[in-house]
């Protein structure tokens, strides 16, 4: 966890986002550098703002009343730059999965992670499902990432899309917050079967999960409940977990693999040392978390998860 002062206000690294307690100014980006307020949008789900930093970055945030979570940092010199260090950590699928034909994010914010996986893999088609039109709109706007050949961007919450589609992918990336949680519908068994059933054989999940709360020892029971082969990846404050069902992956073919991908693609950040930030967590005895709610109930459940929060 990281702290930083800002004056009566803290800074601190939670889950996928950063929260920030400002104070009358603008908030302070990760390391104290000033930012500047480009654009506030109020929205369905969020309180949304854009600040940009001195050194050129953009934050997005998300906020209810006083208390923000920068969400994503961009750096719009540079498409293919991950500033988040457990974004990096979340291209493992793409030497994890059989094939690299088609993948998708549930939760845009900023687009790095989705946008770095469609530009190095251009032929690979790539959706991101965000629930907020304002993220997206925002993310073309601010973050050049907008719907291009083989980059789609679908507006729905990511359980629905997936309850609804047909289609098949050989990554599906899960990354959405709400300031330091998970949704909850998309933390439980039910959910992460149906993210199963969405694999193509050989293909993986990747989760950004959040280790310092009593959540995490439930979060990993929980995907394993889905799934036969769980791996673990450091993310400085966060640990990406990978996961898939079928014969586990051979390391030596695994890291053949790696290598072969990163001789072709040229991939920004090394297959091959993104694999060595495996590692083995501590992990307590947890049951898996299932859905609250009966199967009748799915669309108003999930409509109450997403409810804006006001304070």
């Amino acid at each position: 966890m990281l702290l930083a002062a800002l004056g009566v206000a803290a800074l601190v690294v939670l889950g996928g986002a950063y929260a920030l307690w400002p104070t009358k100014g603008a908030p302070a980006a990760p390391g104290g550098i000033a930012t500047g307020l480009v654009t506030h949008v109020e929205s369905l789900y969020n309180d949304i703002s854009v600040y940009r930093g001195e050194d050129g970055k953009y934050l997005l945030t998300f906020g209810a009343k006083r208390l923000h979570y920068v969400e994503s940092i961009v750096n719009p010199a540079d498409e293919l730059d991950l500033p988040v260090y457990y974004t990096q950590a979340m291209t493992a699928g793409l030497a994890y999965a059989e094939h690299l034909d088609d993948a998708m994010i549930i939760g845009l914010g900023g687009g790095r992670t989705a946008w770095y996986h469609h530009k190095s893999v251009p032929a690979m088609h790539m959706t991101a499902v965000e629930l907020d039109p304002e993220v997206a709109r925002l993310a073309g706007e601010y973050f050049n990432v907008r719907a291009e050949p083989n980059f789609a961007i679908a507006i729905e919450d990511g359980r629905i899309f997936l309850s609804k589609t047909e289609q098949r992918f050989d990554i599906i990336l899960i990354d959405a917050y709400r300031g330091p949680f998970v949704p909850f519908h998309l933390l439980t068994s039910e959910f992460y079967k149906t993210v199963a059933a969405h694999l193509r054989p050989g293909g993986v999940a990747v989760q950004n999960v959040e280790p310092s709360t009593m959540l995490f020892d439930s979060a990993v029971a929980t995907i394993r409940s889905a799934f036969a082969h769980v791996v673990f990846l450091a993310g400085k404050g966060n640990i990406v977990v990978l996961a898939y069902n079928g014969p586990e992956r051979d390391e030596a073919e695994l890291r053949r693999t790696a290598s072969a991908r990163q001789a072709q693609y040229g991939f920004r950040y090394d297959l091959n040392a993104i694999l060595d930030r495996r590692y083995a967590p501590a992990v307590g005895d947890a049951k898996p978390l299932t859905d609250d709610f009966a199967p009748v109930e799915y669309l108003k459940a999930i409509e109450r998860h997403n409810a804006k929060q006001s304070t």
